[in-house]
């Protein structure tokens, strides 16, 4: 597991997936066996592993990568570092005959993410990427709804995404500076476009068209040691996608917006039959026969609640934490050669979803998104 000393590495993947399974005993398999996940913990600063090892009472950590993917007894490489390190690990894993599951975008372009899903495929590895946003609660809810064929003829989909992160000057910034830098693969763009890509492909269709406004609202920020830096990223993102089967996606990522909605993420979905909103967690809808007529007439004040005019979509099942759920679908895969349908060539989309979106902006036109294929 390299790269889990950061925040997303050691909180979702290390201590609330890997972790979690060996604490509820590994993963039944049905047939009296059962699957037990040993990490091996990888990175640059060897302070960092040896008191995360020590921390959670785990034997094995190491600096030396080479030497990891040397080892016949280590099976599975997984790649949680930052995106620019990605594409040359990957590709040594895949050389070295390991199966590969990595977080998304597999890296810093198209060619290069094309490039690791041949590699992998010709080597003939299993390999994944992470789609953690539709195992979450909510969308799992809003996918039964799509399932059971709520809204009809789907119309439009419409998505909320993002927070004020503090510039680090007079309040401790939530995020990394580098995620703010160009230069050292930061940006709204490459980082959220493959999250939408996934979801808009999972739940209503392939994007099949780009059109995006990219900006950076805050031009300057300051770093983890309170020092002020240029912001070269793009902090914020307004796309319009059209969608294989006609429907049309907005969706707008920005962490420069205050948040006046129930979640951090929220998806608006108008169908003929029905309407939806989806959060991380939360979903509620209204169905086409419970629809209220609403008059416009600015001269007199709403006397009554729309969000109440919503009904709760209930759970209906326990949903475990989104990212242990795919892992653990990942690691039968590997095991059982079970499906699985979120591989490299998946994380290429992503990739190639954000590459458009930058250059739909540069451009100021809307662009084609092809099919990829190997």
């Amino acid at each position: 597991m390299n790269g889990v000393t950061g925040r997303m590495g050691h909180r979702q993947h290390l201590v609330r997936s890997v972790l979690a399974i060996r604490e509820q005993g590994g993963i039944d398999l049905g047939d009296g066996g059962v699957l037990w996940p040993e990490p091996v913990l990888v990175g640059r600063r060897e302070h960092a592993l040896r008191d995360l090892a020590q921390r959670h009472g785990l034997e094995h950590w190491t600096t030396d990568l080479d030497g990891v993917l040397a080892d016949p007894s280590i099976d599975i490489y997984f790649d949680a570092q930052v995106t620019s390190a990605r594409e040359e690990a990957v590709t040594k894993a895949v050389a070295a005959g390991k199966h590969i599951y990595c977080e998304k975008p597999t890296a810093t372009g198209l060619d290069g993410a094309l490039e690791l899903a041949r590699l992998a495929r010709a080597a003939g590895v299993k390999n994944g990427v992470v789609q953690d946003k539709i195992f979450l609660p909510g969308l799992r809810k809003l996918k039964r709804l799509i399932d059971g064929g709520f809204f009809g003829e789907i119309l439009s989909v419409r998505g909320e995404f993002g927070y004020w992160v503090f510039e680090g000057d007079w309040q401790t910034a939530q995020r990394p500076s580098w995620n703010y830098r160009a230069q050292d693969g930061g940006g709204i763009v490459s980082d959220m476009f493959p999250h939408w890509e996934y979801v808009l492909h999972e739940l209503f269709g392939a994007v099949r068209t780009v059109q995006a406004e990219v900006i950076t609202h805050i031009p300057r920020r300051w770093d983890e040691q309170g020092k002020p830096y240029e912001a070269t990223a793009d902090d914020a993102a307004y796309g319009v996608f059209r969608l294989e089967g006609g429907a049309v996606a907005q969706i707008n990522s920005s962490w420069a917006v205050r948040v006046n909605r129930d979640e951090l993420v929220e998806f608006q979905v108008d169908g003929t039959e029905g309407s939806a909103v989806a959060g991380l967690r939360n979903c509620r809808a209204q169905h086409r026969s419970a629809t209220p007529k609403p008059v416009w007439n600015p001269d007199l004040p709403v006397t009554e609640s729309f969000r109440d005019q919503w009904q709760e979509v209930p759970d209906n099942e326990e949903f475990d934490n989104g990212f242990k759920a795919q892992w653990e679908l990942f690691l039968r895969h590997v095991v059982l050669d079970e499906p699985w349908s979120w591989d490299l060539l998946a994380g290429a989309r992503g990739v190639q979803l954000a590459e458009l979106g930058l250059r739909s902006s540069a451009e100021g036109r809307r662009l084609d998104v092809p099919e990829l294929s190997l």
